[in-house]
């Protein structure tokens, strides 16, 4: 999970997109979530809550735990998700380098988006050496620590990464002028390392990945225990580096 909510409050939210905030938050719990959690995490009544739990049940959104009662995404999110992954541009262009860097890298390899401050992981594949770290499909992270995040952060629309970074202000151990000169260096290098930074022992290396315009998509993430990259980290910078270029030549050409 995100190091700490970072959704919008009741009051800044339309009432119109209330709905989604209820389906968005069961969308990124990562496991069934009571009405009473919806409502401490929305800031919304509690009878909010279920009017709008009613059509989104009714449509197949949502549904209840078969044994809970709590909510959980239901079978027109899955739906959903399937079309994404087979049909969207990005994803199709993206499974095809993903499956040749973790083949000529040994390592494992994950796509990941920011969206309403979070990092998502839309794709992960493993290498056949056994990797345990916290990125999984589907699976929200930091927006602010290890390479993936930092890797969109340093490309997000200013007004944008100081909102973000405003936000974090009460984040344990979070050096904000150490982020930003680190952000700097991002931009200067194309790609961004960590280690231990979300994983202990995990080493990382992300490098964005852009569409027509320099519109930034998504960004191209390699991962390995840290013992193991240490002594051929530049080529695997490298690696994730050539990959992400030829991933955003292929969507800047498609527009």
């Amino acid at each position: 999970m995100i190091d700490q909510p970072l959704s919008a409050t009741a009051r800044e939210i339309p009432t119109s997109e209330r709905v989604l905030q209820v389906l968005a938050c069961i969308a990124r719990h990562g496991r069934a979530i009571s009405a009473k959690d919806l409502a401490t995490q929305t800031q919304l009544p509690l009878s909010t809550i279920y009017r709008h739990l009613a059509p989104l049940k009714k449509w197949g959104w949502v549904q209840e735990h078969a044994h809970s009662g709590c909510y959980e995404p239901g079978p027109l999110a899955v739906q959903l998700a399937w079309g994404f992954d087979q049909h969207s541009y990005l994803m199709e262009k993206a499974h095809a380098e993903i499956a040749q860097l973790v083949a000529k890298s040994g390592e494992s390899v994950g796509l990941m988006v920011y969206l309403n401050g979070q990092v998502i992981c839309l794709a992960m594949q493993d290498s056949v050496q056994a990797l345990r770290c916290s990125f999984a499909k589907g699976r929200a992270n930091s927006s602010v620590r290890g390479a993936s995040a930092k890797a969109l952060l340093a490309y997000l629309p200013e007004h944008l990464r100081q909102d973000l970074l405003a936000q974090q202000t009460d984040n344990a151990g979070l050096n904000t002028q150490e982020l930003l000169q680190q952000l700097e260096l991002i931009r200067q290098q194309r790609y961004a390392v960590s280690e231990n930074e979300i994983d202990h022992g995990i080493w990382g290396v992300s490098a964005p990945v852009f569409s027509a315009n320099a519109r930034l998509e998504a960004s191209l993430s390699l991962m390995a225990p840290a013992s193991r990259a240490q002594p051929r980290q530049q080529e695997l910078i490298q690696m994730t580096l050539a990959a992400a270029d030829r991933l955003s030549q292929q969507l800047s050409f498609q527009e």
